[in-house]
Parts: structure tokens; sequence; C-alpha cells
């Protein structure tokens, strides 16, 4: 069982810190072609959590990546540049992706959903319990946090 009371992180540089004090509602490996763009992967991780678990713990998150649509805020480090977090208020509510990759302890966090496999490359495959072509529709949400929630 992973102790989420106080779990820590940051950018490759190490300029930029966050800490996250709740359990996270899912994981997730997203295929789509801007993930797999910002990463130079074949898909992003990360780990969605509600915002009053996440803070900064020092530095100062910079806007940068694709912003193509309105109020999506992909933040980085302004020193190196990694791709930290995302927040997208209109569609996540009150809730902040975190690169699960940028945690300084990662075991356990293998992604729960994957999405855009529809864009994925054919060899990049993920563990995940549940799959989607695109993004999961919104009703299905619900049971899958509450699926992920009773693992």
């Amino acid at each position: 069982m992973i102790d989420w009371t106080s779990r820590t992180g940051g950018c490759r540089c190490g300029r930029l810190r966050f800490r996250i004090t709740t359990p996270p509602i899912m994981t997730m490996a997203c295929h789509c072609k801007g993930c797999q763009r910002m990463t130079a992967s074949a898909f992003s991780l990360s780990l969605t959590v509600a915002n009053d678990g996440f803070s900064i713990e020092q530095g100062q998150p910079v806007r940068g990546g694709a912003q193509e649509v309105e109020g999506l805020e992909h933040s980085f480090c302004d020193d190196c540049k990694s791709w930290v977090f995302t927040r997208f208020p209109e569609v996540m509510g009150d809730f902040v992706n975190v690169r699960s990759t940028m945690l300084d302890e990662t075991a356990g966090i293998e992604p729960f959903i994957e999405t855009c496999t529809a864009e994925a490359l054919p060899w990049a495959k993920v563990p995940a319990t549940h799959s989607f072509e695109g993004f999961p529709p919104a009703d299905a949400f619900v049971s899958l946090m509450r699926e992920y929630a009773a693992r």
C-alpha cells in the first residue's frame, strides 16, 4: 500500500518541487500525439489528484507546451523545461494531472487506464486495466474512479 500522506517530487533539475498529500483518483497513460510530442516518448504517464492535495514547495512553474485549447494549462520548470503537471479546470474541475514519473518514488503507480489508443505507437503497451480509443465518456469516470479507489 502506498502512503499518500506526503509524497514529493520535482522536475529533472530539482528547482521545481511539489508535494502530494492525498491519494490519486486515477492513474493513466495517454497515447495522444500531443503527449507523444511533449514527452518525446510513446505516451505520457500521470496521476490525478485534488488541487487541495497538491502544492508547489519550491520554484515557480511556467506555462508551456501546446496551449491550443482554451483553459488548458501545461506547467513546466522554467529552468530544465520538464513537463510537471497540467490543469484544465473546464474539463477536470478542481483536479490536477501530475506527471507520475516526476515523483521521487514511482513504485506501484502503474496506469489504471490508457487513453487515445487510436493514436498509440503500435509497439507501445502498458498494463492498464481499461483502454479507450479516445477519452473515456464523461459518464464512465465515476465508475472508473470507484473501481480505482477500491484497488
